[in-house]
């Protein structure tokens, strides 16, 4: 599979992605354990509330967003990482919410404005969980 260069500049005092991936957000490498984690853990990013993934040790998966099994075969790590951190720049009328991002957020408790939902270090441990998963014999 190809993998699309990543060009990320700022305008104006904004990020902006020139393709459809992401560099990493922290120098830290990520752990797929912690990343599993925070994938299921309603006090952490709780993804499983819409995804699903085949195997996955975790009752009551959703099935509002899409299946993210085998979601490492098909996306690189910094695709993946653009996804989680705000899914709108992709597509902005998407539902997901952006885990990364914390300016233009509507209907936020008081107590959560100015914050994004997931550390940069939660993040990079929810792309390694994921990219990870890759689709069986392929």
């Amino acid at each position: 599979m190809a993998r699309m260069a990543t060009c990320v500049f700022l305008l104006f005092g904004r990020l902006v992605w020139a393709s459809d991936s992401l560099p990493p957000l922290a120098q830290v490498a990520g752990s797929p354990q912690q990343g599993e984690r925070i994938f299921v853990e309603r006090e952490a990013g709780h993804c499983v509330l819409c995804h699903q993934v085949q195997g996955l040790d975790a009752p009551f998966q959703g099935n509002l967003g899409p299946d993210l099994t085998g979601v490492g075969s098909r996306l690189s790590a910094a695709q993946i990482r653009l996804r989680v951190v705000d899914a709108s720049r992709l597509n902005p009328d998407t539902i997901m919410p952006p885990y990364y991002r914390s300016a233009g957020l509507e209907q936020v408790a008081t107590d959560y404005r100015g914050q994004t939902v997931l550390s940069a270090e939660q993040i990079e441990h929810l792309v390694a969980w994921l990219a990870t998963l890759e689709q069986s014999g392929g």
